[in-house]
């Protein structure tokens, strides 16, 4: 079983070396990372190729522009799939994920594993109490008005199946950003898929800046009511 963890960058030149090696260490035997550097203008990409150069187990997929997390993750599902990959997961390249728990999500019997923040044994470090609540209350509201069964519905680490990502209709997905993370749960649960929660502890980024923006929650918001099972 080849598992490749995918990991899309905008500057992130200070975390991208740290964050690969981590995941390295951390994944199953035989574990592959892929980089997908959206022409990062901190020459983030180039660190990338670098550590590709010196190392087999890890690929770049370079895109010409940023288009949003979702199209990053899409394109780097698509790659991920063409190099062989059985499993493919997807995290960030701040070290919010705990590469420790990569072993537990590559080992899950489900099409669709999530690391959690939100079931028991799963926590938060780091945030405010503002942006708790409105992650908490915001997966709750979407959890109501979707009834998706999912405790964390837009959390960002996971796994995926081979089966599940290959037959999977990507051309039905509309988000472009953080929303895909939420949409793409909803089409899993939707389609049949098995999606199983594990805990994990979230810690805020350890360098660089964060990629949310206002438009962020917009989109979502706009994505849930249009998938609302009150309509």
């Amino acid at each position: 079983m080849k598992t490749i963890a995918v990991i899309p960058t905008y500057n992130e030149r200070d975390n991208i070396r740290g964050i690969t090696a981590a995941a390295l260490a951390n994944l199953p035997e035989g574990g592959e990372v892929l980089v997908v550097d959206d022409n990062s203008p901190d020459g983030t990409g180039d660190i990338a190729d670098s550590l590709a150069a010196a190392d087999a187990r890890v690929h770049v997929l370079h895109r010409t522009k940023k288009e949003g997390l979702g199209r990053a993750y899409i394109a780097g599902f698509a790659e991920a799939l063409r190099l062989g990959a059985d499993k493919i997961i997807e995290m960030d390249a701040d070290f919010s994920h705990p590469v420790e728990r990569l072993g537990a999500l590559a080992s899950s019997d489900a099409d669709v594993t999530i690391g959690s923040r939100y079931v028991k044994g799963g926590k938060c470090e780091g945030w405010p109490l503002r942006r708790y609540l409105v992650s908490r209350l915001g997966g709750l509201f979407i959890r109501f008005m979707t009834g998706l069964k999912v405790n964390d519905p837009t959390g960002g680490f996971k796994c995926f199946t081979r089966r599940a990502l290959e037959n999977f209709d990507f051309s039905s997905v509309e988000s472009m950003g953080y929303s895909f993370q939420f949409e793409m749960n909803y089409r899993m649960w939707k389609n049949g898929y098995s999606i199983k929660e594990i805990p994990i502890t979230f810690t805020d980024r350890r360098a660089g800046v964060s990629k949310i923006t206002p438009d962020i929650a917009k989109e979502t918001l706009r994505l849930v009511f249009k998938l609302s099972r009150f309509k």
